[in-house]
């Protein structure tokens, strides 16, 4: 994949065959925009789910967004669109049906983009956020507006206030990693149905529902159709200090009639089943580590480090066991199940030494049935809130020591 260019063919609920969908024109209703800290928000107002793809230019800065099977109601030239960052905004129509609009910006910015499906008396919705590349750097995240509260009204809950917190009382710290994206699509459904869209969608919507709970926060691995390899989706749970990484996919199986959820976590002595073992060698394909070099043991005597390595990984398996067990069982109420347990394997983006870490396959987008489940929006809502229960019932019981939700329950230590 060009390094510049960013495909995001994101196509939310799909539920026609794709000739007919190819066939429907969109529109663009309308365009909305906040700004807030130097950062901006805009907003297109759809009258259906849309097909696009975004990239960058240089010299001025510009962001390009092509807009499938699209057309504009009207001319986006609300005088109030315009505005640091955002210094023009141009539309064109390519000739085939699509639309083209040009972003121009007074100085280099960080974008992201993600859709929303309709909710309340807001209908689809693409969302850009932009802000300079000056500015301190963060995850760029669906789930962190960057618009005055109006705007979280609107398009996202805003976090948790920070308000009469105490000092020490940190809010628990949850990586959430969507599989696969950019080059590597995961697996494939029938219709041609791709894993990386499935995953980076209930990724984002269980970021926004951890985001929404006072005392948590969420950060997401990737934001967008971007191949990340497997060492750095570890390195960011590292970066900052996760308590928990939760792996999101939707995979394959040799099987067509393997249908359900299932949660896996770490085994450092081979797989549970022959599942498992297959699930592991191909999650693991795009790439593998070790797990030693994730703890700074460098300056320890190898056979001191070796113990230390073991005892942490021991701990943290058992842990990531627990809290696979009451996921497993919350998922499971709206997915159905695969298997009874939690199965183990190699998997290599598990191999955090100190971080509790799952892989939760929401279930298997080469069975016809869960498939067409997956390409539902609302299902994937449900997902998502159903893997936040379990993430919650987990810390209900186990609060590390210094939280907001520790000192809630009387200073438990996890």
């Amino acid at each position: 994949m060009h390094r510049r260019r960013l495909l995001t063919f994101l196509l939310a609920g799909i539920t026609l065959p794709a000739p007919f969908l190819a066939q429907a024109a969109q529109t663009v209703l309308a365009a909305r925009g906040w700004r807030h800290d130097g950062k901006m928000r805009l907003v297109l107002d759809l009258s259906g789910t849309v097909k696009y793809e975004t990239f960058d230019l240089d010299a001025p800065p510009r962001l390009i967004i092509d807009l499938h099977g699209t057309r504009l109601a009207k001319a986006l030239n609300d005088a109030s669109l315009v505005g640091a960052p955002l210094k023009a905004i141009r539309s064109s129509d390519r000739g085939n049906g699509d639309t083209r609009l040009v972003l121009e910006f007074v100085e280099p910015v960080d974008s992201s983009s993600f859709v929303l499906p309709p909710s309340g008396d807001a209908g689809h919705r693409l969302v850009l956020d932009f802000k300079p590349k000056s500015a301190p750097a963060t995850v760029a995240a669906a789930t962190e507006p960057a618009a005055p509260a109006v705007v979280a009204q609107t398009l996202q809950p805003a976090l948790p206030a920070e308000t009469n917190r105490r000092p020490g009382q940190r809010d628990i710290m949850v990586v959430v990693d969507a599989g696969h994206g950019g080059k590597d699509p995961g697996a494939l459904g029938a219709k041609g149905e791709q894993e990386k869209h499935v995953a980076l969608s209930i990724a984002q919507m269980l970021a926004a529902r951890i985001n929404r709970q006072k005392g948590y926060k969420a950060r997401l691995v990737r934001n967008d159709d971007i191949f990340v390899p497997l060492r750095k989706r570890v390195d960011v749970a590292r970066k900052y200090n996760a308590d928990m990484f939760v792996s999101v996919h939707a995979d394959a199986a040799p099987r067509r009639t393997a249908s359900g959820a299932s949660v896996f976590a770490l085994s450092e002595h081979g797989a549970t089943s022959t599942m498992a073992r297959w699930m592991a060698d191909q999650e693991n394909s795009a790439d593998l580590i070790g797990s030693k070099q994730l703890l700074n043991l460098k300056d320890k005597d190898p056979m001191v480090a070796n113990v230390i390595l073991d005892m942490s990984l021991n701990s943290t398996i058992s842990a990531s066991l627990d809290l696979g067990g009451i996921v497993l069982d919350s998922v499971g109420k709206v997915a159905g199940v695969h298997g009874e347990r939690v199965e183990q394997a190699g998997f290599a983006v598990l191999k955090s030494p100190d971080i509790p870490s799952i892989l939760v396959e929401t279930g298997f987008i080469s069975n016809s049935r869960d498939c067409e489940r997956l390409m539902d929006m609302r299902h994937r809502q449900k997902v998502a809130s159903a893997i936040f229960d379990g993430v919650s019932g987990y810390f209900g019981r186990n609060p590390p020591a210094g939280t907001y939700l520790a000192d809630a329950k009387g200073g438990s230590v996890a």
